[in-house]
């Protein structure tokens, strides 16, 4: 079985291997692909393996010999699945493999933005903290999260590790979910209610026609001038034009993100220069451990599929 993987890259940069996948076929692998590369690369392949490289329609009519896709990700809209299906190519994806990674980053905003422990290390080594009058020096707010609302919005496999860490730290957790039958210590509330009552507003949701943008200036107006967003799900649940405004006009604190509409932001991103916005460059699912699982659940996709019962498929 002739196997290509197309843009290994960013799940494997050379700290893990691809023996899982090594066992079952062929590998030619390609640290990235071009768009114009994409046909003259796969042809011949029975098997892509790909994250972030388009498989659209145009695509897949060019590889004759294309039997299936497994996607490197949760998220397989890179991929027309329909036409996929037409053609009978099975389409697997990987959820819930770095539910604990996200959630950590979830609280790596948080906490950055709570004590801003980066901030004092360089107050530290500019001399600032050196010429206080006091033993101690703050120059930003510090909050404790105890008795705080985290409000979240989707309560699927990463929401419920960010409520169990909350819970441990003392917040009180309410979420809208319409398809979620709650947990236990967590208040399920209309959507409203959660931008209102939210000090932390947390995005865990998939990106549908439902919820993309649904952090626009409408529900910005609603939060409390306090409250902290934190993005770790999908970049189009925000709409940054509008987070920026209210950023830089004080309608809320704080945001923390980990994606953004455009990756990697394009210059004149309004975010980029928004008062109190914090980044990480879509690493919170980039833990080598959740890597190092990622590829074993795409192998066990792909031998599934061998074996003749596909398992995480995605256009049955």
């Amino acid at each position: 079985m002739k196997i290509v993987i197309l843009d290994g890259n960013t799940v494997n940069p050379g700290d893990i291997d691809w023996k899982p996948l090594e066992k079952i076929g062929d590998i030619t692998y390609y640290p990235r692909t071009n768009p114009q590369e994409v046909i003259k690369r796969s042809m011949g392949a029975e098997v892509l393996i790909i994250s972030k490289i388009s498989m659209s329609r145009e695509v897949i009519e060019q590889l004759p010999d294309l039997r299936y896709i497994g996607v490197i990700a949760t998220g397989y809209n890179v991929v027309d699945i329909n036409y996929a299906k037409e053609r009978d190519i099975v389409v697997t994806n990987v959820p819930d493999y770095s539910s604990d990674s996200v959630a950590q980053m979830v609280f790596a905003h948080i906490l950055n933005y709570a004590r801003r422990v980066e901030h004092y290390t360089m107050e530290a080594r500019a001399g600032v903290w050196g010429k206080a009058e006091d033993f101690c020096y703050w120059n930003t707010p510090q909050i404790e999260l105890s008795n705080k609302i985290l409000g979240l919005i989707g309560l699927g496999a990463i929401g419920m590790k960010v409520t169990r860490i909350a819970q441990a730290m003392g917040m009180n957790v309410i979420a809208f979910d319409p398809y979620s039958k709650g947990l236990p210590g967590v208040e399920l509330t209309d959507l409203d209610n959660v931008f209102k009552r939210s000090d932390f507003l947390s995005l865990h949701c998939p990106l549908t026609k439902e919820t993309n943008y649904i952090i626009n200036k409408t529900n910005l107006l609603k939060m409390k001038k306090n409250a902290f967003v934190i993005n770790t799900g999908r970049g189009p649940l925000v709409k940054s034009d509008d987070l920026a405004e209210s950023l830089n006009n004080d309608v809320i604190a704080g945001a923390g993100l980990d994606v953004l509409e455009v990756e990697p932001p394009r210059e004149g991103n309004p975010l980029l220069k928004a008062k109190n916005c914090y980044f990480t460059p879509h690493l919170g699912w980039a833990s080598r451990e959740a890597r190092i699982r990622l590829v074993k659940m795409v192998a066990n996709n792909l031998a599934a599929f061998q074996e003749g019962h596909p398992i995480n498929v995605v256009n049955k």
